[in-house]
């Protein structure tokens, strides 16, 4: 695919605003803020880091995940997600402890854990050292012993052929909830307060967002939000439910995550990627994407992020943080953990070989996004250009403005070495700052870069 000119391209490759010939700013966006929820402040900048209690620490308890919080903290992380902390079914559990997905009641503590106190010193905590927390909430479904399934099985689906509680798609130990139950829905969101009300929860994970019904979530948030202003991330891709984006503040990049391990895999050609960004850009900016190589379903089930993107990992991390969205990071990722987790059983996350490396990396990128205001997510003052090189084949390149503030951001999404290019575009003026080194380079005249396989740079002014 040959680079659109940059005039061109701000008509439909702006991830955040788009510009005219003149300079001027104007908002394009396919969505109005009027018709969605307005999330927090607090998110633009953030950091996502997916806290997995069990196999956090050898003991998998809040208190032994509590000890690493200063560490947290000095890697820049701003906001912990807690996978589901609720108890977990015994009835056709898998495994030796089971699925955190299958809870058995929405307002107590998986005493596997602790306690409620305990956790609920453990949020105290963490607000005190600035971090925000949310929880992730499973809306879909239950265990098959949740205590609805005696004192209210109507708030159950039922499968026709057996006349039982109705399975999960593909999944022994779930049953369905059946939404069109008024009490089913007044019980839900009443548990979603309840962690608000009890722990001063700051936002929710939802879970298979879009296996529930749009109505719902419309219906319940207002009613959640109004106890205290929340931030409510949706496990769904928007381009398959672009209409969830009314109920939710961010989605799932879940179609990026899959297309670039197949570009990696299978050597696809660059425009199976940027063809996907224009998809994605093109739904407009007011709802944010989450971008993330790994999570606790991709550890576990699909392998880690060295397994499925090789060389590349460290690239598309530099993507995640620097594009348009919010960036997702999974226990132990900064640790370099090479082992796929065990979902069902306990399996402590080690640190890996690259552990100190990878932690400066990590904190060079968290550092950028969280202060650098070219980088906000949503924010319609930020525009995002594409740019032009002389390769076409291998090199993403792209420049995120606000105002006077610019990110520059170079990717060789390739195994080419001592690959020499040059950035075309007039919008790369001036002296930037490398952002893991620190020197300077002036971009005035020459912009020539000289980059090995998979390697990136990033610049800041």
């Amino acid at each position: 695919m040959r680079w659109l000119t940059v005039v061109s391209l701000l008509i439909i490759f702006s991830a955040c605003n788009t510009a005219d010939k003149s300079g001027k700013e104007g908002n394009q966006n396919k969505k109005t803020m009027t018709d969605r929820f307005i999330p927090p402040d607090w998110v633009r900048g953030t950091t996502i880091y997916e806290v997995n209690i069990r196999q956090y620490t050898p003991e998998g308890t809040f208190n032994a995940f509590a000890g690493h919080l200063p560490r947290l903290k000095e890697l820049g992380v701003e906001t912990l997600w807690f996978m589901p902390v609720t108890p977990i079914a015994q009835k056709n559990k898998k495994g030796s402890l089971g699925s955190y997905y299958a809870c058995s009641d929405y307002t107590a503590i998986n005493p596997e854990f602790g306690t409620m106190e305990d956790f609920k010193s453990l949020v105290s905590l963490s607000h005190q050292l600035g971090f925000k927390v949310i929880l992730d909430w499973v809306a879909n479904h239950t265990g098959w012993d949740h205590h609805w399934t005696v004192e209210h099985p109507d708030y159950y689906l039922k499968d026709p052929a057996t006349h039982d509680f109705l399975k999960a798609s593909g999944m022994d130990d779930i049953i369905e909830l059946d939404f069109n139950n008024p009490a089913l829905r007044k019980e839900m969101t009443e548990a979603m307060k309840f962690w608000v009300k009890e722990y001063d929860i700051d936002g929710f994970r939802c879970d298979l967002a879009s296996w529930v019904e749009l109505d719902y979530w419309l219906e319940a948030r207002p009613q959640v939000d109004a106890v205290k202003p929340l931030f409510w991330l949706g496990e769904y891709d928007e381009l398959e439910k672009p209409e969830y984006g009314k109920a939710f503040d961010a989605s799932y990049s879940w179609g990026w995550m899959h297309r670039t391990e197949d570009f990696f895999k299978k050597q696809l050609p660059l425009d199976t990627l940027t063809n996907l960004l224009q998809q994605y850009d093109a739904l407009g900016d007011t709802t944010m994407r989450a971008w993330f190589t790994t999570n606790h379903d991709e550890n576990s089930w699909n392998g880690t992020e060295f397994e499925k993107y090789g060389s590349m990992f460290k690239a598309l991390a530099v993507f995640s943080f620097t594009w348009n969205g919010i960036p997702l990071l999974y226990s132990g990722q900064e640790l370099g953990n090479t082992k796929r987790i065990d979902f069902f059983d306990k399996d402590t996350i080690m640190a890996g070989p690259w552990a100190a490396e990878l932690t400066g990396f990590y904190q060079s990128l968290i550092k950028l996004k969280s202060s650098h205001p070219a980088l906000n997510a949503g924010d319609t003052t930020v525009t995002t250009y594409r740019l032009n090189t002389t390769d076409e084949r291998h090199v993403l390149a792209f420049l995120r403005k606000k105002g006077e503030r610019e990110v520059l951001v170079v990717l060789n999404l390739s195994d080419q070495r001592d690959l020499h290019f040059e950035i075309s575009s007039s919008e790369v003026t001036g002296i930037y700052k490398n952002a893991f080194s620190g020197a300077a380079n002036d971009f005035t005249r020459e912009k020539s870069f000289e980059l090995q396989a998979w390697d990136f740079v990033v610049y800041e002014k």
